[in-house]
């Protein structure tokens, strides 16, 4: 683990924090030096968990929520726990964590090398996709431009499927690259939001009173199941290779890339059953199911969902999360490759929120100054971390 002062180590925990007083008063100290006032707001300004607020965001408010916060607590600061919109005070604490980290590293004299960026052509991923009609006709969805098939339109940033049934049934593929991301509306209503490096099989239209059948062929997809009381009761399911979801109408996510060994489905709402050949689990929400491809084993534990659906409104949520699982997380969505010069550091586990909307080198920066790498590399698409 990351070595820090204990009250930034207070500070990126998740339950409640116990702080001394003096602790306390160094952060109001700290707070209401003027020459800090920059530090703290460059911080904000930069730091994504407050990206869809900080159109209105009011740092001198921010930096008063805290101080009224700490002068009401003097033993106890609060219990942070992240939502899908986070509270303004909640967020400027996360923000004077890491402030706090980058002022003390320089008040303990720590040296920062500056990174080595020899050609950085790396982009930050949007919307795009890979339409496969039945016919194995090919058609590439980007962002800005439109398209349209007999039974579906597509504005470049997702694809609407009309309304209806048949007997006939043709199926599409969708294939999203690294680098990507798309949203589907399927001929029933189910949404159905597609992480980098996933496809998904579908048909055009589903057969009245039938079960509704898609496949997740790999990667990772968020499912707003439309409920079965609008279709005749047809439920709905999902197929894996390795694995079978059923629903009624309900909202989860699974993910089964390729080159992981476990299948994860999350439940948000409602109620799912998770079947292999072997055995089954039924999900209640805020559960989620592993599914081991290699022992053939099922196990399900209580998560925090926000967390595991958090791409999709745009954020990485990070856990608990080895700095390995962090940069294959990174590589799907940014399109790079990752290479560690020193294995140790792929263990370090750390916490954090960080913006899909972020440019690769900030977020490198942001990861540099917590003290979890020495320095990183970048050449074209390829990243060091040494």
């Amino acid at each position: 683990m990351i070595k820090m002062p204990p009250i930034i180590i207070k500070f990126l925990s998740n339950d409640t924090f116990n702080t001394t007083k003096e602790e306390l008063e160094f952060l109001e100290n700290w707070i209401q030096n003027p020459e800090n006032e920059q530090l703290f707001s460059d911080y904000i300004k930069m730091n994504a968990a407050i990206e869809k607020e900080l159109k209105t965001y009011d740092i001198q408010k921010a930096e008063e929520k805290i101080m009224l916060h700490i002068k009401q607590e003097k033993n106890v600061f609060f219990r942070r726990k992240i939502k899908t919109v986070m509270k303004y005070a909640v967020a400027a604490s996360v923000l004077l964590v890491v402030a706090l980290t980058v002022f003390l590293n320089k008040e303990s004299g720590s040296q920062f090398t500056e990174p080595i960026i020899i050609n950085n052509t790396i982009q930050v991923g949007t919307d795009k996709a890979i339409l496969t009609l039945e016919n194995g006709e090919e058609i590439t969805l980007v962002k800005g431009t439109s398209f349209q098939t007999p039974n579906a339109t597509s504005n470049g940033e997702e694809i609407v499927y009309e309304k209806g049934a048949s007997k006939d049934i043709a199926h599409n593929y969708l294939t999203i690259p690294r680098g990507g991301q798309y949203h589907i509306i399927l001929a029933d209503g189910t949404d159905v939001w597609l992480n980098s490096e996933s496809q998904l099989k579908y048909p055009v239209a589903f057969s009245t009173g039938e079960t509704r059948q898609v496949e997740l062929v790999y990667g990772e997809a968020y499912f707003d199941v439309s409920s079965s009381t609008n279709h005749n009761g047809a439920d709905f399911k999902v197929y894996h290779q390795k694995q079978e979801v059923q629903v009624l109408g309900t909202e989860f996510n699974i993910k089964a890339y390729k080159d992981e060994t476990n299948i994860y489905t999350t439940l948000v709402e409602g109620k799912v059953a998770v079947s292999t050949k072997i055995t089954n689990q039924i999900l209640a929400p805020s559960q989620q199911s592993k599914v081991n491809i290699v022992r053939n084993t099922i196990s399900v534990s209580n998560v925090e969902v926000n967390a595991e659906i958090a791409w999709i409104n745009g954020k990485f949520i990070l856990q608990q999360k080895t700095l390995k699982e962090i940069m294959k997380i990174l590589s799907r969505w940014y399109d790079v490759e990752v290479i560690f010069n020193n294995k140790d550091l792929e263990e370090i586990r750390f916490e954090g929120v960080l913006s899909k909307n972020q440019d690769i080198e900030e977020i490198l920066n942001n990861i540099k100054n917590f003290g979890v790498i020495n320095n990183f590399e970048i050449n074209n698409k390829t990243i060091t971390l040494k």
